[in-house]
């Protein structure tokens, strides 16, 4: 039965509840946020969905509280907030009614628990405490700066704080689950760019996207630079060689650093080179050709500097 209400607690509010809003009043828009505590609202009905208030997890009863003892846990043994367990049962619809395939809902849904909802659900649970010059700026955090004043002398003001706590937070929430649908649609391109280039070491892809994961999935180790057009011109860019720091599988010719226009034409040979980051990570050049035949040059240098 499709619920006419969507009840938490009122009062205070925290991230975990809020975001569960933003998933449920997705995907159920015609229903009634109810923020109460009141028995009458918080036990199981067929007309609502009940969600960090109530003391029961039962989701055939759809009510979904992590307060009770006996609170659920994931299966490695850390803990649910309200919005884990919202996003457990009905993530997979929220993915589906935002239009993401079929074919990548099962791996969206499960990365995005892994980094969006289960910070949340540790942080709102005492397991996890940010620290250091960026606590305050967590996400979590910030929701809660929304929270009316001590002093407010609106009786409305902790309902109106929230719904503007979960158009916030609704920002966030859709903005990343479109950033974790693109870099599935790219590895994807990705992998069919890797496949057509087969041994060579210079990938050309149609445009540019994220292509480090799908080159780490495909075992592609022999790749050392990425050619794709931008708006105006080519680029050729070096690989990571892992997921922290700048280390690049290859650097750019260290005559190139710095350089543009003619005194990179003049050094590097290439007709269109343009530019060369200082950092020697990243170039860039009129045409595709020029790009291509920059990376080339790079990649020989980068083979004899290996091996000598």
């Amino acid at each position: 039965m499709t619920p006419e209400f969507l009840v938490t607690h009122s009062g205070g509010f925290h991230a975990d509840e809020v975001l569960s809003s933003v998933i449920l009043t997705r995907l159920f828009p015609q229903a009634r946020v109810i923020r109460s505590r009141a028995p009458e609202w918080i036990r199981p009905g067929a007309d609502r969905i009940i969600y960090d208030v109530g003391g029961a997890y039962d989701a055939s009863q759809r009510i979904f509280d992590h307060h009770q003892r006996g609170a659920p846990l994931r299966d490695d043994g850390q803990p649910y907030s309200s919005f884990g367990l919202v996003w457990k049962h009905y993530g997979h619809d929220y993915l589906v009614v935002t239009g993401i395939p079929e074919a990548h809902v099962a791996a969206l849904h499960a990365s995005f628990d892994l980094s969006f909802v289960l910070p949340i659900d540790l942080t709102d649970n005492g397991a996890l405490s940010p620290s250091g010059p960026l606590a305050g700026l967590t996400l979590p955090t910030l929701l809660e700066t929304l929270k009316p004043v001590f002093d407010e002398t609106d009786a409305n003001a902790d309902d109106r704080r929230f719904q503007d706590a979960v158009a916030i937070a609704r920002s966030f929430v859709e903005a990343k689950v479109a950033q974790s649908a693109a870099k599935l649609r790219a590895e994807t391109l990705v992998l069919q760019a890797i496949e057509r280039t087969g041994q060579g070491r210079v990938l050309e892809l149609p445009m540019g996207m994220p292509f480090r994961p799908a080159i780490v999935k495909a075992g592609a180790d022999h790749l050392l630079f990425v050619v794709h057009p931008r708006e105006r011109d080519w680029c050729v860019t070096g690989i990571r060689r892992g997921d922290e720091g700048f280390a690049l599988r290859a650097d750019l010719p260290a005559a190139w650093a710095g350089l543009t226009n003619h005194e990179l034409e003049a050094v590097c040979g290439v007709e269109g080179a343009t530019f060369c980051h200082n950092g020697r990570f990243v170039a860039a050049a009129k045409t595709r050709e020029a790009a291509l035949a920059m990376a080339e040059l790079a990649v020989q240098e980068a083979i004899s500097v290996e091996s000598g």
